[in-house]
């Protein structure tokens, strides 16, 4: 049988279950929507604070049907509604974007800190970049849903990066992986330095930031602005 032919068919099994992926679909929709409500508003707590908010952007996704059946296949699982449950983590996706590396890990520890999401996975791409250059803390937790049947918990994908990271994400899909095809060595070596590029970048605002406003955000500047913003950007051109 070939792949086209394995997906034909698996798509004829995931229609005579069209009902129950529906709902299950829909479950996974609200365990997003309740880790995205999380965020916005820890996100409103820090403004009222801090008076900046430490999330530029929250992008959401469900996976589509068609995407679901292609990963159960490759993986060789069953194709089933129960088998998406048991053996997929990322149907759901939460996307958060941060102003600042600092931000990234604090709004992870407070969120894995309240007493409704329970940690499944978790790998540091920020800390452990992958050979690529990418960079991101993916977290997999399980978040209840409270329904007329009752409680039921569910799994989300949650990816925090910074601006940056996420700049270089986006345009390395786009050269390569949305495509569907092998990018060059030269072309993968340049991606890799734009992401150490970019990086470094992090790294410098992230110390500007503190400079300006303090590591805790809520302190007074420290010193003569100019001075410092001068001293980091000199520190920055002989490293």
């Amino acid at each position: 049988m070939t792949e086209e032919e394995r997906q034909d068919s698996a798509i004829e099994q995931f229609d005579a279950q069209r009902k129950e992926l529906t709902r299950l679909m829909s479950y996974y929709r609200c365990a997003m929507m309740e880790i995205e409500t999380k965020f916005r508003v820890l996100n409103e707590e820090r403004a009222s604070r801090w008076a900046r908010n430490p999330i530029e952007n929250i992008k959401c996704r469900l996976k589509t049907p068609e995407s679901i059946i292609k990963k159960l296949l490759r993986r060789g699982w069953p194709v089933t509604v129960r088998s998406i449950e048991e053996n997929l983590n990322d149907v759901a996706g939460v996307r958060v974007i941060c102003s600042f590396i600092e931000d990234v890990y604090e709004l992870s520890e407070v969120l894995l800190g309240q007493d409704d999401v329970l940690l499944v996975e978790r790998k540091d791409y920020i800390a452990n970049p992958k050979p690529n250059g990418y960079r991101s803390l993916h977290l997999i937790v399980k978040t209840p849903i409270f329904l007329f049947g009752g409680r039921r918990e569910m799994k989300v994908e949650i990816q925090l990066r910074t601006i940056a990271m996420d700049f270089w994400a986006t345009l390395e899909h786009e050269l390569g992986y949305k495509r569907g095809i092998e990018l060059p060595e030269e072309a993968k070596r340049e991606l890799f330095a734009c992401a150490e590029e970019s990086a470094a970048l992090d790294a410098r605002m992230n110390a500007l930031k503190n400079a300006v406003i303090g590591d805790k955000d809520e302190q007074d500047a420290p010193g003569d602005l100019k001075e410092i913003v001068e001293g980091i950007l000199r520190s920055g051109r002989t490293a």
